[in-house]
C-alpha cells in the first residue's frame, strides 16, 4: 500500500520538477523537429488542413514524449 508517501513536500515538489524539465525537453525537441522540416508544421497542419502530416506529427509527439518520460523515470 502507497499510503500518502506522495504528499510529502519533497516527493510532491520532486514530481513537480521531474514533469516540468520534461515538458520543456519535448517543447525543445519538437521546436528542432519543426526548424528541421522545410515548411512551418503549425500553419501546415491548421491552415492547410494536411492531414497526414499531422499524424506523422502526433506520431512523433508522442515519441518524444516517450522517449523523455522514459529518460526521466530512469
Amino acid at each position: 500500500m502507497m499510503g500518502i508517501e506522495w504528499l510529502k513536500p519533497a516527493v510532491f515538489f520532486g514530481s513537480m520538477l521531474y514533469a516540468i524539465i520534461g515538458v520543456l525537453v519535448f517543447w525543445l525537441c519538437f521546436i528542432i523537429v519543426d526548424k528541421l522540416t522545410p515548411y512551418k508544421l503549425w500553419e501546415e497542419i491548421v491552415e492547410h488542413k494536411n492531414m497526414a502530416l499531422a499524424i506523422v506529427v502526433g506520431a512523433t509527439a508522442i515519441a518524444i514524449g516517450q522517449i523523455v518520460a522514459a529518460a526521466i523515470h530512469g
